[in-house]
């Protein structure tokens, strides 16, 4: 049995509403994975998708990290995280760490609504053999 997926969701503020559209694409496949999100990203999930959701503190508190910590422990395969370049983030350092932790890690980082649809298009496919080195 191939264990589901789980996938991490982070949307900065100007683009929670594009993760919402995302989310409800795909939403019959995240009902079968492990989602944890953001504090607020993951309420908007839970409230207007009734996804089942983990939710961290919001990525200004500490969320991003909490969210990097459960990478690097392997605990997460695949991270959405739809990021606003054009509006600086009070927390951008946080933000790099959790980027650099995906790579450091090979964990797939979505980081825009192109590169979602391939990420979860592939894990609702495959499964979280995504991230295997060939």
């Amino acid at each position: 049995m191939i264990a589901a997926p789980r996938i991490a969701l982070i949307a900065h503020d100007r683009k929670k509403d594009d993760m919402i559209a995302l989310a409800g694409e795909y939403a019959a496949f995240l009902r079968r994975c492990t989602l944890t999100a953001t504090g607020t990203t993951g309420g908007r999930l839970i409230s207007e998708l009734g996804l089942a959701v983990d939710c961290k503190h919001s990525g200004p508190l500490g969320g991003d990290l909490q969210i990097g910590a459960l990478l690097v422990e392997d605990r997460i395969d695949a991270v959405i995280f739809l990021r606003d370049p054009m509006t600086p983030q009070p927390h951008e350092p946080d933000i790099n760490a959790l980027v650099r932790a995906c790579d450091v890690h090979n964990v797939a980082c979505a980081t825009n609504v192109a590169t979602a649809h391939l990420v979860l298009s592939q894990l609702r496919d495959n499964g979280p053999a995504l991230n295997e080195e060939v």
